[in-house]
Parts: C-alpha cells; sequence; structure tokens
C-alpha cells in the first residue's frame, strides 16, 4: 500500500527525534527505487545530480523543473524525500514562502533553504533577510508536517566562519528550523560546535567521508552526501565510454549492473507501488 504524505512526513519527523540515519541523494526515479531497495529509510534529491541528468551545470534547472522532478520522486518511492530546494528560487521572503508552499504539494517530508545568493561577489544574503527568509519558509510550511532545515553555505561558498555560522544557524533555529545545516563543515571541532550550538535540534552534515558511527558519536543526527551518488554513477560511465572511444574496448562494462537484477528490483517496486 502506497502511503501518503503525511505518513511520510510523519515518517521523517521521527527519524530525527534520536540516532543517526543516512539520507542519500538520488537523482532521479531510478536511483531512488535502487536506494530504496538497499534499507534506507529515506532520501534527498541532489540539485546538481538533477542537473547533469539534463546536461546543465548545478544551479542551472529553474523552479518549476525542479518542481517536477520533486513530483517523480516522491512518486518513484515509498520512502519520505527531503527537497534540495536551494535558496528557494527567490531572494525575498514573499517569494520564499509561495515557492516552499508549492514544493510542499508535490508530496515531500523536507526541504532545505539556503543562504546563498548565487553571487560570488556577495555569496550569503544579509544577516536579518537571510533569518526573514527562513521565518517566512517556517510560516509557510506551519501544520503541514514537512520539516525545514536551513542551510548556511559559507563554508563552501568562500566564507568559513565558523562563528557567524554558528550565528546564522541559531538564528535560524529561533525562526523556526527543524533541521540545522552548514555544508562543508571540515572537521569534529567545527561540526561538535554546531551540534552543541542548536541542541537539541538535529544537525545535517554532509559526509566528510567518516563513518557513520564517528559522525553519530559527535552528536550528528542525520548525514547526506549530495551530488556524490551521481558523480560516482557518471565516473563510471566516462570510465566506460571513454574506454570505448580511446582504446577500442569495453572491458569496463563487465563491470555493470545486472540487468536482469536491475529488472528484478524495478518489477518488485512496480509491483509494491501500484
Amino acid at each position: 500500500m502506497r502511503p501518503t504524505p503525511a505518513d511520510k512526513r510523519q515518517a521523517f519527523r521521527a527519524l530525527h527525534a534520536e540516532g543517526c540515519f543516512v539520507l542519500p541523494n538520488p537523482w532521479d526515479a531510478g536511483s531512488a527505487v535502487l536506494l530504496e531497495s538497499l534499507g534506507f529509510k529515506a532520501l534527498a534529491s541532489t540539485s546538481a545530480g538533477m542537473a547533469w541528468g539534463m546536461g546543465r551545470p548545478d544551479y542551472g534547472v529553474a523552479r518549476d523543473e525542479v518542481l517536477s522532478h520533486l513530483s517523480v520522486l516522491t512518486h518513484a518511492s515509498a520512502l519520505p524525500v527531503n527537497a534540495d530546494f536551494e535558496n528557494g528560487f527567490s531572494d525575498d521572503p514573499e517569494g520564499v514562502a509561495a515557492n516552499v508552499a508549492l514544493a510542499a504539494d508535490t508530496g515531500v517530508a523536507g526541504l532545505s533553504v539556503e543562504d546563498s545568493t548565487g553571487d560570488a561577489q556577495n555569496p550569503l544574503y544579509e544577516f536579518d533577510l537571510a533569518v526573514a527568509r527562513i521565518a517566512a519558509a517556517h510560516k509557510a510550511l506551519a501544520g503541514s508536517g514537512v520539516v525545514l532545515t536551513a542551510r548556511s553555505e559559507g563554508f563552501i561558498r568562500g566564507r568559513p566562519d565558523l562563528d557567524e555560522t554558528i550565528r546564522r544557524l541559531t538564528a535560524f533555529a529561533e525562526a523556526g528550523a527543524d533541521c540545522l545545516y552548514a555544508p562543508g563543515l571540515p572537521g569534529e571541532a567545527e561540526i561538535t560546535a554546531v551540534v552543541r550550538a542548536v541542541a537539541p535540534l538535529p544537525v545535517n552534515v554532509l559526509s566528510p567521508g567518516l563513518p557513520v558511527a564517528t559522525l553519530a558519536g559527535w552528536g550528528v543526527r542525520r548525514i547526506s552526501v549530495g551530488g556524490s551518488l551521481a558523480r560516482a554513477a557518471w565516473g563510471g560511465f566516462l570510465a566506460a565510454a571513454r574506454e570505448i572511444a580511446d582504446q577500442g574496448t569495453f572491458d569496463a562494462l563487465a563491470r555493470g549492473a545486472p540487468g536482469g537484477e536491475l529488472n528484478r528490483i524495478f518489477a518488485e517496486a512496480q509491483a509494491r507501488l501500484g
């Protein structure tokens, strides 16, 4: 039986209450189905993975294209889906509010809003505006059950200031964020400082390549991998294609997933979801 959006939101919120879980990032319906088959409890979209699949660079997709993509993911899997919703596709709080409401209508169980402007010279929204944007998103999602994750992007946008990152994250928490996320935190000192600063709210970490158990021991509740799974898939594709183009041989194709296994997994998912 296909779970309802309300079912997924309740399950997703419960995952944040204790322990630590991995939130892998599919980039299309097939990768979402495969990740579900491996036993993960929830999924997250990836703006980069989606864009690459469309032959575009990261941040090269429009809002309505993202909304359509989110609908595909939420219908492909019985798992809760968290939306990588970039900067909310608007600079002003009113626009963010309207857009996150549209994202909620796709059936997502959670979504993230960044404080990144897309302007290399001024990469982060001014503090008060950044907080107002999260407050507007929180108000727009009130009563929906959707988990709102507020992201502060300084460590991946050329502004690696831990004090300012914590200042923003704690203000986002006060503005109504349910989960906090600062991608690119470099190590234990920075990660644990963020965890302590926003406790008891959960913290998401972009995997730095460390074991789940290590990050869980630091107090992290949620781990995502961003576009890394998509990059791994593209890496295998490029290696095989380059071998054919450059050498005229086909050895790398033998490392592909067996077609029979893929057909079985997708057939089972189709039967389960109807």
